[in-house]
């Protein structure tokens, strides 16, 4: 029988702490990702006729502080840009568009900090991180589901 995510997980925290690379543990989050991504592609395509969008929404479990899942939603809107979250806007042509990615306030805050000692292979996070502090991802939300760019945000 195949043991529970909890009871690896209770086993791991009992391990000493975790000396991988960040980049490392992303890379084995995903492990799944693209074959849960097109399992998501495929129930969108049967929901809508149009254009949609697939949100990757990575969260961290509340009781296992070490297990990260990835939640693959569609949706017809674009949506406002958060931390922890992938966007990509699917065409009607079925055409995959990434729009933007935001790994968690931690981490952004961090690369803000450290914005001046980022190494080449990791700009391109620090560019997204960087896009939504200074307002342009919501920019594109708003222009992608064809708000006024002085529309009131409301967050709950």
């Amino acid at each position: 029988m195949a043991d529970t995510v909890g009871k690896i997980s209770s086993e791991l925290l009992k391990k000493a702490p975790d000396s991988r690379d960040p980049i490392e543990l992303q890379r084995e989050i995903h492990k799944t990702y693209e074959k849960d991504f097109y399992e998501c592609l495929r129930r969108g395509r049967q929901q809508y006729t149009g254009e949609y969008y697939v949100v990757v929404l990575t969260k961290k479990e509340r009781l296992m502080e070490n297990v990260l899942r990835n939640y693959f939603l569609n949706r017809t809107s674009c949506p406002t840009p958060e931390y922890d979250q992938t966007v990509y806007k699917i065409h009607k042509d079925d055409k995959i568009q990434f729009l933007w990615v935001l790994p968690s306030k931690d981490t952004c805050e961090m690369f803000i900090r450290h914005a001046g000692e980022i190494v080449p292979d990791e700009r391109w996070l620090l560019y997204y991180i960087l896009a939504d502090r200074n307002g342009d991802l919501l920019k594109l939300s708003k222009q992608l589901n064809n708000e006024a760019d002085n529309s009131i945000l409301i967050k709950a």
